[in-house]
Protein backbone atom coordinates (compact mmCIF):
# COMPACT_ATOMS: atom_id res chain seq x y z
CA UNK A 1 0.00 0.00 0.00
CA UNK A 2 1.13 3.71 -1.25
CA UNK A 3 1.91 5.64 1.68
CA UNK A 4 -0.54 8.29 0.88
CA UNK A 5 -3.14 5.28 1.11
CA UNK A 6 -2.18 4.40 4.54
CA UNK A 7 -2.29 7.75 5.65
CA UNK A 8 -6.04 8.27 4.58
CA UNK A 9 -6.76 5.21 6.75
CA UNK A 10 -5.16 6.66 9.84
CA UNK A 11 -6.64 9.77 9.40
CA UNK A 12 -10.59 7.69 8.84
CA UNK A 13 -9.53 5.87 11.86
CA UNK A 14 -9.03 9.10 13.93
CA UNK A 15 -12.17 10.79 12.10
CA UNK A 16 -14.09 7.60 13.33
CA UNK A 17 -12.43 7.78 17.18
CA UNK A 18 -12.78 11.76 17.71
CA UNK A 19 -14.80 13.22 15.41
CA UNK A 20 -13.67 16.77 14.12
CA UNK A 21 -10.48 16.95 16.26
CA UNK A 22 -7.00 17.84 15.29
CA UNK A 23 -4.65 15.28 15.71
CA UNK A 24 -1.07 15.79 14.36
CA UNK A 25 0.62 12.85 12.37
CA UNK A 26 4.25 12.80 12.80
CA UNK A 27 6.07 10.48 10.29
CA UNK A 28 8.83 8.51 12.12
CA UNK A 29 12.06 8.87 9.38
CA UNK A 30 14.25 6.68 11.48
CA UNK A 31 16.34 4.83 8.47
CA UNK A 32 13.83 6.71 5.86
CA UNK A 33 15.58 7.76 2.62
CA UNK A 34 14.96 11.56 1.11
CA UNK A 35 12.91 10.05 -1.30
CA UNK A 36 10.43 8.27 0.65
CA UNK A 37 10.09 11.29 3.04
CA UNK A 38 9.47 13.82 0.00
CA UNK A 39 6.75 11.10 -1.00
CA UNK A 40 5.24 11.25 2.57
CA UNK A 41 5.54 14.94 2.49
CA UNK A 42 3.71 15.12 -1.04
CA UNK A 43 0.88 12.84 0.42
CA UNK A 44 -0.19 15.19 3.32
CA UNK A 45 2.19 13.81 6.30
CA UNK A 46 2.42 17.43 7.62
CA UNK A 47 5.51 16.72 10.00
CA UNK A 48 8.35 14.63 10.72
CA UNK A 49 10.18 13.64 13.53
CA UNK A 50 14.00 12.50 13.98
CA UNK A 51 15.67 10.58 17.06
CA UNK A 52 19.10 11.11 15.89
CA UNK A 53 20.77 14.57 15.68
CA UNK A 54 23.31 13.68 13.08
CA UNK A 55 20.54 11.25 10.84
CA UNK A 56 18.69 14.36 11.20
CA UNK A 57 21.02 16.74 10.16
CA UNK A 58 21.90 15.03 7.10
CA UNK A 59 17.91 14.88 6.36
CA UNK A 60 17.06 18.28 6.97
CA UNK A 61 19.88 19.67 4.57
CA UNK A 62 18.25 18.32 2.12
CA UNK A 63 14.49 19.27 3.46
CA UNK A 64 15.14 22.55 5.36
CA UNK A 65 11.37 23.51 4.20
CA UNK A 66 9.44 20.74 6.19
CA UNK A 67 8.11 21.00 9.82
CA UNK A 68 10.98 18.65 11.57
CA UNK A 69 10.14 17.88 15.31
CA UNK A 70 13.32 15.82 17.59
CA UNK A 71 11.39 12.94 19.27
CA UNK A 72 15.01 11.30 20.70
CA UNK A 73 17.33 11.30 23.70
CA UNK A 74 19.08 14.71 23.44
CA UNK A 75 22.68 14.89 24.78
CA UNK A 76 23.73 18.22 25.76
CA UNK A 77 26.67 18.98 23.84
CA UNK A 78 23.99 18.35 20.71
CA UNK A 79 21.58 20.93 21.37
CA UNK A 80 23.08 23.72 19.09
CA UNK A 81 22.81 21.59 16.52
CA UNK A 82 19.10 21.51 16.20
CA UNK A 83 17.97 24.91 17.91
CA UNK A 84 16.32 26.95 15.14
CA UNK A 85 15.75 23.72 12.92
CA UNK A 86 13.49 22.01 14.69
CA UNK A 87 10.37 23.14 15.62
CA UNK A 88 9.65 21.02 19.30
CA UNK A 89 11.76 18.93 20.94
CA UNK A 90 9.72 16.44 22.22
CA UNK A 91 12.58 14.59 24.99
CA UNK A 92 12.88 17.36 27.96
CA UNK A 93 13.51 14.99 31.05
CA UNK A 94 16.43 16.45 33.15
CA UNK A 95 17.29 20.32 34.21
CA UNK A 96 20.63 20.58 32.88
CA UNK A 97 19.44 19.90 29.46
CA UNK A 98 16.71 22.31 30.43
CA UNK A 99 19.23 24.69 31.48
CA UNK A 100 21.61 24.38 28.30
CA UNK A 101 18.67 24.69 25.96
CA UNK A 102 17.52 27.97 27.82
CA UNK A 103 20.63 29.24 27.72
CA UNK A 104 21.66 28.79 24.04
CA UNK A 105 18.44 29.95 22.78
CA UNK A 106 18.67 32.91 24.91
CA UNK A 107 21.98 33.43 23.05
CA UNK A 108 20.18 33.39 19.85
CA UNK A 109 17.14 35.46 21.10
CA UNK A 110 14.50 32.88 20.41
CA UNK A 111 11.99 30.82 22.68
CA UNK A 112 12.27 27.12 21.91
CA UNK A 113 8.76 24.91 22.40
CA UNK A 114 9.24 21.67 24.35
CA UNK A 115 7.41 18.99 25.84
CA UNK A 116 8.02 17.47 28.76
CA UNK A 117 9.15 13.38 28.59
CA UNK A 118 7.67 11.10 31.05
CA UNK A 119 8.40 7.49 31.84
CA UNK A 120 4.47 6.72 32.75
CA UNK A 121 5.11 3.33 33.21
CA UNK A 122 8.37 3.56 35.13
CA UNK A 123 10.29 1.18 32.36
CA UNK A 124 14.21 1.47 33.47
CA UNK A 125 15.06 0.91 29.70
CA UNK A 126 13.39 4.38 29.09
CA UNK A 127 14.06 7.79 29.81
CA UNK A 128 12.04 10.04 30.73
CA UNK A 129 10.88 11.98 34.28
CA UNK A 130 8.88 9.46 36.85
CA UNK A 131 5.20 10.47 36.59
CA UNK A 132 5.64 12.10 40.67
CA UNK A 133 8.13 14.43 39.41
CA UNK A 134 6.68 16.00 36.58
CA UNK A 135 4.84 19.16 38.28
CA UNK A 136 7.77 20.10 39.89
CA UNK A 137 9.98 19.76 37.03
CA UNK A 138 7.17 21.52 35.11
CA UNK A 139 6.96 24.85 37.54
CA UNK A 140 10.97 24.94 37.85
CA UNK A 141 11.34 25.30 33.91
CA UNK A 142 8.30 27.78 33.65
CA UNK A 143 9.96 29.84 36.83
CA UNK A 144 13.78 29.87 35.94
CA UNK A 145 13.97 29.15 31.99
CA UNK A 146 12.05 32.25 30.14
CA UNK A 147 13.14 30.98 26.87
CA UNK A 148 11.73 27.37 26.53
CA UNK A 149 8.00 27.16 26.16
CA UNK A 150 6.45 23.97 27.89
CA UNK A 151 4.05 23.08 25.41
CA UNK A 152 2.96 19.37 26.83
CA UNK A 153 3.57 16.16 27.59
CA UNK A 154 5.51 13.19 25.80
CA UNK A 155 5.39 9.15 26.61
CA UNK A 156 6.48 6.45 24.62
CA UNK A 157 4.09 3.35 26.10
CA UNK A 158 5.30 -0.07 26.59
CA UNK A 159 5.45 -1.90 23.31
CA UNK A 160 2.27 -4.55 23.84
CA UNK A 161 1.04 -7.45 21.49
CA UNK A 162 -2.78 -6.25 22.68
CA UNK A 163 -2.91 -1.93 22.51
CA UNK A 164 -5.68 -2.65 25.19
CA UNK A 165 -2.83 -3.45 27.73
CA UNK A 166 -1.25 0.10 27.25
CA UNK A 167 -4.48 2.00 28.17
CA UNK A 168 -4.32 3.04 31.51
CA UNK A 169 -0.52 4.70 30.58
CA UNK A 170 -2.42 6.79 28.42
CA UNK A 171 -4.95 7.76 30.61
CA UNK A 172 -2.45 8.59 33.38
CA UNK A 173 -0.84 10.46 31.03
CA UNK A 174 -3.90 12.49 29.85
CA UNK A 175 -5.11 13.14 33.34
CA UNK A 176 -1.34 14.56 34.23
CA UNK A 177 -1.36 16.99 31.43
CA UNK A 178 -4.95 17.94 32.35
CA UNK A 179 -3.99 18.53 36.15
CA UNK A 180 -0.78 21.06 34.68
CA UNK A 181 -3.58 22.69 32.41
CA UNK A 182 -5.64 23.47 35.39
CA UNK A 183 -2.61 24.44 37.61
CA UNK A 184 -1.55 26.81 35.11
CA UNK A 185 -4.24 28.24 33.21
CA UNK A 186 -1.86 31.24 32.08
CA UNK A 187 0.46 29.16 30.00
CA UNK A 188 -1.06 28.74 26.89
CA UNK A 189 1.39 27.45 24.88
CA UNK A 190 0.73 23.99 26.75
CA UNK A 191 -1.32 22.02 24.80
CA UNK A 192 0.44 18.97 23.12
CA UNK A 193 -0.46 15.49 24.25
CA UNK A 194 2.36 12.91 22.31
CA UNK A 195 1.62 9.94 22.10
CA UNK A 196 0.83 6.72 20.64
CA UNK A 197 3.13 5.23 18.16
CA UNK A 198 2.39 2.39 14.41
CA UNK A 199 0.69 -0.15 17.21
CA UNK A 200 -1.55 1.73 19.66
CA UNK A 201 -2.27 4.86 17.72
CA UNK A 202 -5.72 4.15 18.32
CA UNK A 203 -6.26 4.02 21.80
CA UNK A 204 -4.01 6.86 22.26
CA UNK A 205 -6.11 9.07 20.44
CA UNK A 206 -9.41 7.67 22.21
CA UNK A 207 -7.13 8.76 25.44
CA UNK A 208 -6.54 11.98 24.59
CA UNK A 209 -3.27 12.03 22.09
CA UNK A 210 -3.20 15.35 19.73
CA UNK A 211 0.23 14.54 18.21
CA UNK A 212 0.95 10.48 17.29
CA UNK A 213 4.23 9.38 16.15
CA UNK A 214 3.86 6.86 13.49
CA UNK A 215 6.96 5.27 11.44
CA UNK A 216 6.44 1.37 10.28
CA UNK A 217 2.25 2.28 9.57
CA UNK A 218 3.37 4.55 7.42
CA UNK A 219 6.73 3.68 6.05
CA UNK A 220 6.90 -0.06 6.55
CA UNK A 221 9.21 -2.39 8.50
CA UNK A 222 12.30 -0.79 9.34
CA UNK A 223 15.76 -1.94 7.29
CA UNK A 224 18.50 -1.52 10.02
Amino acid sequence: MEISQKLQEVKREIAKIRPGSKVKILGVTKTVDVERIKEASKAGVEAFGENKVQEFLEKYEKLPNLEWHFIGHLQTNKINKILGKVVLIHSLDRYNLAEEINKRAYRLGINVPVLLEVNMAKEETKFGLMPEEVEDFYFEVRENFKNLEVSGLMTVAPYVENPEEVRPVFRAMRELFLKLKAKDPENDKFQYLSMGMSNDYKVAVEEGANIIRLGTLLFGERKY
